[in-house]
């Protein structure tokens, strides 16, 4: 059934008095009624260019729309396979192992690393008072996993970022010890010393000795242990969600 209407809703167009209604198309423009209505019932169409609300997250942190050469894809399957046999020898580790003098997780080389950072988290913050000069240390090794992390999410390289955060995790586990150390200051520290050989030497017995919360250093181990763990494990997640996402992208 043709549309009829009395003038063209396109061009505005009216036929002479005494002539028959438009019907089908109007002869001045030659729209076509039918088409016409369709496009305006037509639901509007999404803005990809609108800005994004803050809720939304944008696809390349994912791994969409990144094409990556082959061989760097399958170096990045091993890398992550590597990452995630070791992230879950960390993982699996006895926590009652954070009682010992030297746990497992403070003999991994990747403690060196972190301990490096460690000492120089104590100098950047050492112009902030005493208190932050000490805390500095555990700070610095978890900033500079989180600088990574940034830097690498600025470069719009989700599995970089996603290495940066499993490190961010590893830190976290590899302070658990020392915090759960605060009061025995059993741990063998920089200089072949414990806690108790050289009171004041412990970076946790100060802080929460200064705090009234020594009591509290194993509650807080383990809320340090678990986080790291979470971290690890979203870690994993993500990286392997990028890699998932990616997997056709390398062919093009």
């Amino acid at each position: 059934m043709s549309l009829t209407y009395k003038k063209c809703p396109n061009c505005g167009y009216e036929p002479p008095a005494g002539s028959p209604l438009l019907a089908g198309e109007c002869p001045n423009c030659g729209v076509i009624f039918e088409k016409w209505l369709r496009r305006r019932l037509r639901p509007p169409a999404v803005n990809d260019s609108s800005p994004r609300t803050r809720s939304e997250i944008p696809g390349w942190v994912l791994g969409d729309d990144q094409p990556v050469d082959p061989w760097l894809f399958w170096a990045r399957v091993a890398l992550y396979l590597s990452f995630l046999i070791w992230g879950i020898w960390f993982l699996l580790l006895d926590y009652k192992e954070l009682d010992l003098g030297l746990p497992a997780i403070n003999r991994s080389f990747l403690h060196g690393v972190n301990l490096v950072f460690h000492e120089a988290g104590h100098v950047l913050f050492r112009p902030f008072g005493d208190f932050l000069a000490v805390l500095g240390g555990s700070l610095g090794q978890l900033i500079i996993p989180a600088i990574a992390m940034m830097a690498f999410l600025r470069q719009q390289d989700p599995f970089a970022a996603s290495l940066g955060l499993w490190w961010f995790g590893q830190n976290m586990l590899d302070l658990a010890p020392y915090v759960y150390d605060a009061r025995a200051g059993r741990m063998i520290l920089l200089g072949g010393v414990t806690g108790s050989d050289a009171p004041g030497y412990h970076d946790w017995g100060n802080l929460l000795g200064h705090l009234d919360a020594l009591h509290l250093d194993h509650r807080l181990a383990f809320a340090v242990y678990l986080a790291g763990g979470v971290c690890m494990v979203v870690a994993f997640s993500w990286g392997a969600t990028v890699l998932w996402r990616q997997r056709e992208a390398r062919l093009r």
